[in-house]
């Protein structure tokens, strides 16, 4: 494991643009979808991308926090053996949460991304690698200029060999000094996913054309994780 760590951290404005984006009328916001982990919905909502679809596998689930979920949907779904990357909320106690009521800071809840991957292609060694390479896992409820616990760093393990995996690669990086700081990224266990609204959704697929955060926030962010890791990229994504 190398001990050179590479961290791109977030920046302000995202709340500011997406009011501004409300207010001029470049998108609209969808009501939020009002349900838990509910595979149903999320296959409505979300495009799923079929890998190996001529050869049955059992799919596995990864569930990260590290800052903007805008950002971080782009990064996960980019690689290859991810069937889909979707953007929500956990880690907290209020049922059903809105977008506003997390960024509000009160329900305890974190902007998330839960993964489906194909274990026979990545694994999930390989996307604990992503996900501590692609934010500062350092501060406390903070990715940059987006703080609140919301933005926290946490890894919500869905069985014990996902919660033995974290616990170690966490210890092996504090223990390699790869930071000047100890690590403080959560590792809990797994509760209940709720998707977040339609809107937030392939964010950046959708707005990277015309959303100032997306080009000056998100988009230099993911060149530096296509750098990193061009060689985990799914072959489409390797056209952009």
């Amino acid at each position: 494991m190398s001990s050179q760590i590479m961290y791109y951290s977030f920046y302000p404005l995202r709340v500011f643009f997406l009011i501004l984006f409300s207010i001029i009328g470049i998108f609209a916001l969808p009501s939020c979808l009002g349900q838990g982990q509910n595979e149903s919905t999320i296959k409505s909502t979300i495009k799923m991308n079929p890998i190996n679809a001529d050869k049955p596998t059992i799919m596995e689930i990864a569930t990260f926090a590290n800052g903007c979920f805008w950002c971080t949907e782009a990064i996960f779904e980019e690689l290859k053996g991810v069937a889909s990357a979707v953007s929500g909320y956990t880690g907290g106690q209020t049922k059903n949460p809105t977008y506003k009521e997390v960024c509000e800071g009160t329900t305890g809840h974190a902007e998330c991304i839960q993964i489906t991957f194909d274990p026979n292609i990545i694994s999930y060694d390989e996307l604990l690698e992503v996900f501590w390479k692609t934010h500062d896992p350092t501060t406390l409820n903070r990715q940059g200029n987006d703080i609140g616990t919301q933005y926290r760093s946490a890894v919500f393990y869905h069985n014990e060999i996902q919660k033995q995996k974290a616990t170690q690669y966490k210890n092996e990086l504090n223990e390699s000094g790869a930071w000047s700081s100890p690590i403080v990224t959560e590792i809990s266990p797994f509760t209940v996913f709720y998707p977040a609204e339609n809107y937030h959704q392939q964010y950046f697929e959708v707005n990277g054309n015309a959303n100032p955060y997306c080009q000056f926030v998100i988009q230099p962010k993911l060149e530096k994780f296509r750098k990193v890791f061009a060689d985990k990229r799914k072959k489409e994504a390797q056209n952009n």
